[in-house]
């Protein structure tokens, strides 16, 4: 059985964040119908263990780390439930190398092909490697709370090999510390006014993507463009605008590349709010030509006989997302944000808008934080707090991780260039990536430990972009096996 064969069944499990039980119980099956040990803790974490293999047994126990959950995102007409529907994977060519990408939806490589190779490993006797523990977390991509449950004794291992990265040709020895808030900011209805036209305003086509190593390439946060929009047709037209609804994103480490909300205008202001919504068109063509070339905003006038949400509500909502950053805030290397794309290992500090939601009464903003500097870090998560508490909203913060950064010297990352460069023939770069990797919190719950990070290439992960290249997959399947055997 191949890690591809694997993926394929993990493929046809639901496992969005938070609703990772079946998951869960397909890696126990698969500890069972192959006689190794497992553990799984409150929080649907799973640890499988393997002997070591023979003239192995006196090394030092080894942990391959993998999270079972992924970022569910459809396009838009995609059919798609995340805790109902499979994934659908789709093989194909492109300049001579393969690659698979999903039917209208995120593919889940991230992780998921890391944890079939893990299982992949578990499966194949014929291996040579020390005492294996494959642990497995839960709600990675959505606070992290799987890692930061952990029991101190849940795993024995002091060597963790990550297979949770996405650039092939680096290992990852640094990943910036993350904070997840979600703010639920209360609205009341009134009647509709007379007079009054309704719109359904929608921004669409953003390619979205991973809120950390693709914060750096430009993309429009269509959360933030939309409330942009409505924010100026009331302060700069003195359009008395109300909001009947307002929905963006799937989810809370992705950028939004969709938005939209009902309003309504008065009568007499149609034309100037038409020729608003035109304009901000043009203006998302010129501003995003060469990142997101598809981006656009369009209205449609509708019917709308019920209720509204009230003038305060309308610029609570509109005032507090204008009112937060986006993006790149501050960059390693001292330059502006924006000044140049460049990798998002130089970004510093970043934010992302990932998701509203609207209920009966409130609306829940969800905001990603994430910094290499954790002072700035919590300045700005804090900052972005006391906007919202300024509107009334109540405030939950969903997760709190340190920046981490291994040691350059250690022995562990000199045999993973090593491996690479005996299978491969080259030795990759040592990277600090701008994404939050659960090694924050294990370098704290198992004193000791030391962590690399590698994977094979995985691009526009978070959206339904997703694609992994198939020969850099094959490659860090090599890589792994050599770095288990030189151990």
């Amino acid at each position: 059985m191949t890690y591809l064969d694997i993926f394929k069944q993990l493929n046809a499990i639901p496992r969005p964040s938070h609703h990772e039980e079946q998951v869960a119980d397909f890696l126990c099956h698969f500890a069972e119908e192959h006689n190794l040990t497992y553990r799984r803790d409150a929080n649907n974490c799973v640890v499988i263990e393997k002997p070591a293999s023979p003239g192995y047994e006196n090394h030092e126990p080894v942990v391959i780390l993998n999270h079972m959950d992924m970022v569910c995102v459809a396009e838009p007409e995609k059919p798609f439930n995340p805790q109902t529907s499979a994934i659908e994977a789709v093989t194909y060519e492109e300049n001579g190398e393969r690659w698979m990408r999903a039917n209208g939806t995120s593919l889940g490589a991230d992780n998921g092909i890391g944890l079939s190779m893990a299982l992949a490993i578990l499966a194949d006797d014929t291996l040579h490697h020390p005492t294996l523990e494959v642990l497995t977390t839960t709600n990675e991509e959505d606070g992290m709370s799987g890692a930061a449950g952990l029991e101190s004794d849940f795993i024995k291992g002091r060597r963790i090999i990550n297979l949770d990265s996405e650039a092939y040709d680096e290992i990852t020895v640094a990943s910036a510390g993350a904070y997840m808030q979600k703010a639920k900011l209360p609205y009341h209805r009134i009647s509709m006014p007379k007079d009054y036209v309704a719109y359904d305003v929608s921004v669409f086509g953003g390619k979205g993507g991973h809120s950390g190593v693709d914060i750096n390439l430009g993309r429009g946060n269509a959360i933030k463009i939309l409330a942009n929009l409505l924010l100026v047709a009331i302060r700069q037209l003195n359009i008395k605008l109300y909001i009947i609804n307002f929905r963006g994103g799937q989810a809370a480490a992705a950028i939004p590349g969709e938005a939209e909300a009902k309003v309504v205008v008065p009568i007499e202001e149609k034309e100037n709010f038409e020729m608003l919504v035109k304009q901000c068109d043009e203006a998302l063509m010129a501003q995003y030509s060469e990142t997101d070339t598809d981006l656009e905003v369009t209205c449609d006038e509708t019917v709308w006989n019920g209720t509204i949400i009230n003038e305060e509500g309308t610029h609570l909502l509109l005032a507090s997302l204008n009112a937060i950053p986006v993006g790149p805030v501050a960059m390693r290397d001292g330059s502006a944000p924006g000044s140049t794309l460049g990798s998002s290992s130089n970004v510093l500090t970043s934010n992302n808008i990932g998701i509203v939601k609207q209920s009966t009464n409130a609306f829940t903003v969800s905001i990603h934080t994430r910094s290499f500097d954790n002072n700035a870090l919590h300045d700005m998560a804090t900052n972005i707090s006391q906007i919202f508490s300024l509107t009334g909203a109540e405030v939950e913060c969903q997760m709190d991780l340190s920046s981490w950064q291994e040691e350059e010297d250690n022995e562990f990352i000199t045999l993973a260039l090593d491996s690479f460069q005996n299978t491969l023939g080259f030795k990759p770069k040592k990277v600090s990536m701008h994404f939050a990797l659960e090694a924050g919190y294990l370098v704290e719950k198992f004193p000791g430990v030391h962590i690399v990070s590698i994977g094979p290439r995985i691009l526009y992960p978070h959206s339904t972009h997703e694609c992994v290249n198939l020969n850099t997959a094959e490659n860090i399947w090599k890589v792994t096996l050599s770095l288990l055997k030189s151990v």
